[in-house]
């Protein structure tokens, strides 16, 4: 999957997952970014991107939208404060802050794959019976993941109803950013569109904020 920001591609391919599973449930999952090697920040997965993990039990593919991510001290006791300095500065004279920090984020279950590649309806977007479990890998979903599983609309149900998340703004980026993987599919934005029309019928101010940030 070509992702948005610089450098990224270089970061997620220097190790077979880029974050772990460190807390799940059955609709999302909190996910841990692994440190790099050097002295950095570890990737920071985009608004509305879209990962997936494994329910080892089932060999069932989880996929999930990125909703939510922070970097914090990993003592939640002291809070980081402002050095003024560049990322520089903080490598040359305070490496040891790197060590303590931890990036995190939260992803929204949309559905699952079977482990059946051959199947023909081997895409879900439901609920699976199981999450991922604690400690399992998380990788970026690969372009040709996205296109296929966003074929049908269903995820948008889904991801209109994530708790605690600003919902507006997460389906808007994920229209974008799968619009910009089908590389400016004007058709598959319009089926995109209606079925939000249909979603959000009796809300027509919702509707027009999503609409109203899908810049292209």
């Amino acid at each position: 999957m070509r992702l948005p920001l610089p450098g990224f591609e270089t970061a997620v391919r220097s190790s077979p997952h880029f974050a772990e599973v460190v807390e799940t449930s059955t609709t999302e999952f909190l996910a841990q970014c692994i440190d790099p090697e050097d002295l950095g920040f570890p990737v920071m997965p985009p608004f509305g991107s879209w990962v997936r993990s494994k329910d080892e039990e089932s060999d069932n593919t989880i996929y999930a939208v990125v909703y939510h991510a922070t970097t914090a001290p990993i003592d939640s006791v002291h809070r980081a404060r402002a050095l003024g300095m560049s990322l520089e500065e903080l490598r040359e004279q305070q490496p040891q802050i790197f060590a303590m920090l931890k990036t995190e984020f939260r992803s929204a279950i949309v559905g699952y794959e079977l482990p059946d590649k051959k199947s023909y309806n081997r895409f879900f977007q439901h609920l699976p019976p199981r999450p991922p479990q604690i400690h399992q890998g998380v990788h970026f979903c690969s372009t040709d993941e996205v296109l296929e599983f966003t074929e049908s609309m269903d995820f948008l149900r889904t991801l209109l109803q994530v708790a605690g998340a600003p919902v507006e703004a997460l389906v808007a980026a994920t229209l974008r950013e799968i619009y910009r993987l089908r590389k400016a599919d004007r058709d598959w934005l319009v089926r995109a569109g209606r079925s939000l029309n249909l979603l959000l019928k009796d809300d027509y101010d919702r509707l027009c904020m999503i609409l109203g940030q899908v810049h292209l």
